[in-house]
């Protein structure tokens, strides 16, 4: 009996490991290729497959879907100099939704859009005002904050992409059926 729990085990963690592969992909896609050019960067619907991936995944995969699709984006964009900022900034993003329950457009996975705004907008912005310029003050810090309707487009843009996307999961009962595949089979009496 150890043997097979151990294997069915295995087989979830494996299955876990490969979803995260593949949300990575999809953010990286996402947020590499279809992106708008700001001033400071640029703006993009990644983000969106962030909220997905923290709605379906447990936390610590999910963080690592984010971090990982979104710093391969900075830095093979040409924008690697974000790199340690998007990582410690979309880990915690996935922080503020649940991957619990059977449905992913939940209250509680809407509201936590509102956290993962500010922490786009302050984290981001903070992190320009204080690495990115040649002395640190609080002008600096004002200054940065200069992109913040374009972190509110992003944050917007994604937002409805997940929407949209969890909706449309939601409605062919995407969770019940990844859910019936991570089960353990039913042995034969």
């Amino acid at each position: 009996m150890t043997n097979a729990a151990d294997r069915t085990q295995a087989s979830k963690k494996i299955r876990l490991i490969t979803l995260t592969g593949v949300f990575a992909s999809l953010i990286y896609i996402l947020t590499a290729f279809v992106h708008i050019p700001t001033g400071a960067g640029y703006t993009h619907a990644g983000d969106g497959i962030i909220f997905l991936a923290a709605s379906l995944l447990p936390a610590p995969y999910a963080m690592a879907a984010g971090a990982i699709g979104g710093a391969l984006a900075d830095g093979l964009s040409g924008f690697a100099v974000w790199m340690p900022a998007t990582i410690i900034i979309k880990a915690v993003t996935c922080l503020f939704f649940t991957s619990k329950g059977d449905r992913i457009v939940t209250k509680r996975n809407l509201l936590g859009l509102i956290p993962s705004l500010i922490l786009c907008v302050c984290g981001y912005s903070l992190y320009q005002g204080i690495f990115m310029t040649e002395h640190f003050s609080a002008a600096t810090i004002s200054a940065a904050f200069v992109q913040t309707p374009a972190y509110c487009i992003q944050t917007a843009a994604s937002s409805v992409l997940y929407i949209l996307l969890g909706k449309a999961l939601d409605g062919i009962h995407f969770k019940r059926m990844t859910a019936a595949l991570s089960e353990k089979p039913k042995a034969k009496a």
